[in-house]
């Protein structure tokens, strides 16, 4: 074994080149898994950090012991408690002081006209606390509000929006308010928390833009007396609580804070971000395994010779295993301080473009750095275990023979083993599409393609490249035929190197095909079910906006240009025992305006005690027309709701409708999220939009929209999302053009004497040049073609299972101009990829070329 690492160290010293490629794909790896697991160690920690300071004066919290959440939230909507609760409250023993805590939705507009926010996170507004040790926001700038209209922001939304103190703007609750900033403020020592935005009002104007009536609160603050634990507190506020409400203790409070940010964000946003480090470093396999694969492919006579002077095959074996652990140890360990280095950049450049996480020092944990480091380990070690044990099969004989004929392209074992695999993945993917919806059997059929693609590759080179190749032939001549026979050498080692790159340009692809598929999905969901002529909406997702005044739908309404205006508010109750969502509208307007489908019942006789259901929810819950429904409001009333129809399509409408009637009772802040408007006839769309916005601009100015714009709008998030995942996955890119480099630097080592020798007969320097490229390029088109196929079929695997799976019906398109722009990046990657080897190639010197062994 001594005689093995001596062998391996003289060969890293000797070889440090050879190893470039691997050392860089290792490296750049490990070090975007270690900064994802760090960032988020640090961003969690900071939270935290954050909301306990923030809290820390808050020594208990009063609040409806009941939620009710709908599908797809984590956190669900509570019922308000009377502010006078804190009267009750304050007179407990060791309670020093009580706080009602006022919240509801509102979006300040900036200085632009522009709403500030809501793309995501919360949009808050809510009572200026006035004891300091219980308001989370701590006054930085300016004073506290006094009277109506007066109001302090978080100093991250100030800035965000360009105001300032002593600034008039409106503030979206949903109704528009005009109000002066007199303060500015801060959240646990930060500009605010994240990207959510904060508006202090007096407690009047709380109770009268956030609530239906006064003396509702959404919780009660509460200090605690000197010697009281926050235990202490709870337990002597419990007993003289009403029914239906708790105390939680503060630190209980703000490590609920902790998770919602932990659930609702970071838990998917490092999810997202392993995805990709996981794709990079099966990229950086295949150019690991390519790389020790030719390395021992070119020490073939030197191991034999080990061979015939007595080594064991054990000792070959165990020689490329060493050199591998040398590279995968010193490029892993190089790849963590990458990555802290990456989690620092990244923690700096958040707040830069829009992203303000709180600060703090990086959390550094053992296991964000054992796991990328034992990852980074055991990917090079397995990538290089193959090519190890053929270094140690390698027969003394061999130190004889001058070259070795690579006929893995022709096996027959791995073509009846790729047609296997294929033929399997097609079975299971179908049956998760077409028979069985599932995204499991999809997923599963989606690995067995991509290991039928890996099996199939040398097979299917040889017949690409020759097919690739043709073009070549007639416009470069000769030194096209020869890149084209050079592709054609070694099949695997083609398959291998090209491997990488058809990974992923094939994860690029389904991104590419399913983004289209889901605008696609919007644009159908818009044109089926929209029958008006313009929406009305703010632009907002997730927690954030403050939605449209319900008072909107009737001012439009009453426009003469207009036929029919519908509001859709949005509601939640506990449907038997389950919490759903509710669409609140005008169920008459709304069946004129949108299409529902069939429906079996009468919309028009909902009335108080009515409810609306879809067809495919009213099979889940066994419902149909007639039956009874329990439904249990969020002010904890329950009411018998009777199923008076039941309609087919629900993408716009929701699964629930019940009238504004018989929500009125129950209804908490009141927001409208769609208004569809449709004119009467005659009018046309540019005059009836100009009515429309001229009423609008009333009520916060929200936008007006036809129905292909509403469709785009409603689509762009698609593109901002593609434009993060693009970005990812130019790691993977990179990695994969690293891995083109080193093969090619690496075979032309070993072509030394055959390209001295054209050199010799005639060959220029531009045209060596030129062969290099174009082998390159030819490696490239056969992964470029290859990942646009496997991205191409496994966007519409994802698509058709996701249809299976859910209630929405989603639609399938291939976008040909992004698919054209990938194959186009891709075959200019291969290019730039051969750049340094062909120059390096163009300038050996003829003579010494000639006379290399």
């Amino acid at each position: 074994m001594n005689a093995s690492v001596r062998l391996s160290v003289s060969s890293l010293r000797s070889h440090k080149r050879r190893f470039a490629g691997t050392f860089l794909a290792v490296f750049l790896g490990v070090a975007f898994l270690a900064g994802t697991l760090v960032m988020g160690d640090t961003l969690r920690a900071n939270f935290d950090t954050m909301f306990g300071n923030a809290t820390s004066g808050t020594d208990a919290v009063v609040r409806s012991a009941d939620a009710i959440t709908t599908p797809g939230e984590s956190q669900g909507v509570r019922q308000p408690v009377a502010t006078n609760l804190a009267d009750t409250v304050e007179k407990v023993q060791g309670v020093a002081a009580a706080a009602p805590d006022i919240q509801g939705a509102g979006q300040l507009v900036g200085a632009n006209g522009k709403p500030i926010g809501g793309q995501g996170p919360p949009t808050l507004a809510g009572n200026w606390i006035t004891d300091p040790e219980l308001n989370p926001y701590r006054l930085a700038e300016g004073r506290a509000p006094e009277k109506s209209g007066e109001v302090v922001v978080n100093r991250g939304t100030a800035n965000k929006g360009d105001l300032k103190i002593g600034d008039t703007t409106t503030l979206r609750t949903p109704d528009p308010v005009k109000v002066t900033i007199v303060g500015l403020a801060t959240f646990g020592g930060e500009d605010g928390m994240a990207q959510v935005t904060f508006t202090g009002m007096t407690r009047a104007d709380a109770e009268k833009y956030l609530t239906v009536r006064p003396g509702q609160a959404a919780s009660i603050q509460v200090r605690a007396g000197p010697g009281v634990s926050q235990q202490e507190l709870v337990d002597r506020l419990t007993p003289v609580l009403p029914e239906g409400v708790e105390a939680i203790t503060g630190q209980e409070s703000a490590e609920e804070n902790t998770d919602m940010i932990s659930s609702q964000f970071l838990t998917v946003f490092t999810a997202f971000l392993l995805v990709f480090s996981g794709v990079a470093l099966l990229v950086a396999t295949f150019s690991i395994h390519n790389t020790f694969a030719i390395v021992v492919a070119q020490r073939t006579r030197e191991n034999a010779l080990l061979r015939a002077l007595g080594a064991s095959r054990r000792q070959v074996t165990a020689v490329t295993l060493v050199e591998a652990s040398a590279v995968a140890v010193i490029a892993s360990a190089v790849g963590l301080a990458g990555g802290v280095g990456i989690a620092a950049g990244l923690q700096a450049l958040f707040p830069a473009i829009g992203f303000p996480f709180p600060e703090g020092d990086l959390v550094i944990s053992s296991l964000s750095m054992l796991l990328p480091l034992a990852v980074g380990i055991v990917v090079c070690l397995g990538s290089a275990l193959l090519p190890a044990v053929r270094a140690g099969r390698t027969a003394p004989l061999a130190a004889l023979r001058e070259t070795a004929v690579d006929t893995s392209g022709a096996s027959r074992v791995r073509a009846v083993t790729g047609m296997g695999l294929a033929a399997l993945a097609v079975a299971v993917t179908l049956t998760g599409v077409l028979v069985s919806p599932s995204l499991w059997l999809a997923g599963t059929g989606a690995v067995l393609a991509l290991a039928s693609f890996v099996v199939l590759g040398p097979v299917a080179s040889t017949t690409a490249v020759r097919v690739l190749g043709v073009p070549l032939d007639k416009l470069r001549d000769v030194t096209g035929g020869l890149a084209r026979r050079n592709a054609l050498r070694s099949p695997r080692r083609t398959a291998a190197t090209a491997g990488a790159l058809m990974i992923g340009v094939a994860v690029v692809s389904l991104f590419t095909v399913f983004g289209a598929s889901l605008k696609a999905t919007m644009d159908q969901t818009v044109s089926r079910s929209f029958a008006g002529d313009v929406a009305v909406s703010t632009p907002s997702f997730g927690a954030g906006g403050s939605g449209l005044s319900p008072r909107l739908a009737g001012a439009v309404q009453r426009l003469p240009e207009v036929d029919t205006a519908v509001g859709l508010g949005r509601g939640v109750a506990e449907v038997d025992g389950r919490g759903r969502a509710l669409t609140v509208t005008d169920p008459v307007a709304l069946e004129r305006t949108f299409d529902l489908g069939a429906v079996d019942g009468s919309l028009r006789a909902l009335g108080t005690d009515g409810l609306a259901i879809t067809e495919s929810e009213a099979d889940k819950q066994g419902l149909k027309t007639g039956d009874k429904a329990h439904l249990t409001f969020t002010d904890g009333e329950k009411e018998t709701f009777t199923v008076r129809a039941v309609y087919g399509r629900s993408e716009l409408a929701g699964e629930y409708v019940i009238t504004r009637a018989a929500w009125a009772p129950h209804r908490t802040q009141d927001a409208d999220t769609l208004l569809a408007v449709a004119f009467k006839d005659g009018v046309s769309a540019d005059a009836g939009k100009a009515a429309v916005e001229k009423v609008a601009d009333q009520y916060g100015n929200p936008d007006v929209q036809t129905r292909d714009e509403y469709a785009r709008s409603s689509a762009a998030g698609i593109d901002m999302m593609l434009t993060l995942v693009y970005a990812l996955l130019a790691l993977a890119v990179l990695i994969a053009l690293l891995g083109i480099a080193n093969t090619l630097t690496l075979a032309i080592h070993e072509r030394t004497r055959e390209l001295g020798l054209l050199r010799a007969v005639g060959q220029t320097r531009s045209q060596l040049r030129a062969m290099v490229r174009w082998e390159s390029v030819l490696v490239a088109a056969f992964g470029t073609v290859g990942g646009l196929g496997l991205g191409a079929f496994l966007g519409w695997v994802l698509v058709e299972a996701s249809d299976g799976a859910s209630d929405s019906t989603f639609a399938f398109a291939m976008p040909p101009l992004q698919l054209a722009v990938v194959a186009l990046v891709g075959l200019t990657a291969g290019a730039l990829a051969a750049l340094r080897p062909a120059r390096r190639a163009a300038r050996l010197d003829v003579l010494r070329a000639i006379a290399t062994e």
